[in-house]
């Protein structure tokens, strides 16, 4: 299915290549706000991406370079991958696909309405490169640019895509159909629970530090001791907190207010008095 090649081979050769992926991406973003114009063909995005890209990259210009003669190379393992926008026959979209993988517990399924809207995806073009071919792979968008493109030029497109949809996900999550989705998941212990002793498992909520990318990872806030922790998994533990934004547990709690735990300070409180009570009697 989706980048298949992301998933085989050694985990120092996968993680190599997400972080060399992740640089690229830092270094387009900080450069400049990136346009939100679709060039025409696989050739066009390769001048597009080499006239962003200054010549002191010395380290990442193997990434960009490329000229399309790399088709050839790339022929040699078509049957190892597969087109990234999926085929008709394949039931799995990607966004099921994304939210399945290891580490993506946290994430919920964005609706297709929700991200066909434009007005919900409204200034994410200025902050997302390659924006229009991104959105293409997360709608499932039948396209011939992977044919055209070199394995790295796709791996860049794969990874806005993975970047737009934590995005808009941090918005999906504030209405009222991605709090029940979240709600379930709430409900099944999938955030994780509170490692504090005191709280006896109350279940967590994720929680961002900062609505702006790759500024903190996700924490898991407690709504009993309203405290913040990192999650036990190290590949949750990466996850962007932008992805899940300041807002979504507090609006979370005060949607569904029954939810909400005693605090401790006054369960003790209310321990004390019982055990006061009962001394007296």
């Amino acid at each position: 299915m989706y980048r298949e090649r992301g998933i085989g081979g050694s985990k120092a050769e996968v993680d190599h290549r997400k972080h060399r992926i992740s640089d690229v991406l830092d270094k387009h973003l900080d450069r400049s706000t990136p346009s939100s114009s679709r060039p025409t063909s696989g050739k066009d995005l390769f001048l597009f991406m080499n006239k962003q890209q200054p010549p002191d990259y010395n380290n990442t210009d193997h990434l960009l370079s490329k000229d399309n003669d790399a088709s050839d190379v790339e022929s040699e393992t078509d049957s190892e991958e597969s087109d990234v926008s999926g085929s008709e026959g394949d039931e799995t979209t990607w966004i099921s696909w994304f939210c399945n993988l290891r580490g993506n517990e946290f994430f919920c399924e964005v609706d297709d309405d929700y991200v066909q809207d434009d007005f919900n995806l409204c200034g994410l073009s200025t902050q997302v490169p390659y924006y229009d071919y991104a959105l293409d792979l997360i709608l499932d968008v039948e396209s011939s640019h992977g044919d055209m493109f070199t394995e790295e030029q796709n791996e860049l497109v794969e990874s806005a895509a993975e970047m737009l949809y934590g995005l808009i996900h941090a918005r999906y999550i504030l209405t009222s159909k991605g709090m029940a989705a979240m709600l379930d998941k709430y409900k099944n212990y999938d955030f994780g629970r509170c490692p504090r002793v005191h709280c006896c498992g109350q279940p967590c909520l994720p929680v961002g530090q900062s609505d702006i990318p790759r500024s903190s990872n996700i924490k898991i806030c407690c709504p009993r001791c309203d405290d913040i922790y990192y999650p036990r998994s190290k590949y949750q533990g990466n996850i962007d907190g932008a992805y899940f934004g300041t807002t979504f547990p507090h609006l979370f709690l005060m949607t569904y207010g029954h939810l909400k735990p005693q605090k401790f300070s006054r369960l003790v409180e209310q321990m004390e008095v019982s055990v006061a009570h009962n001394a007296l009697v």
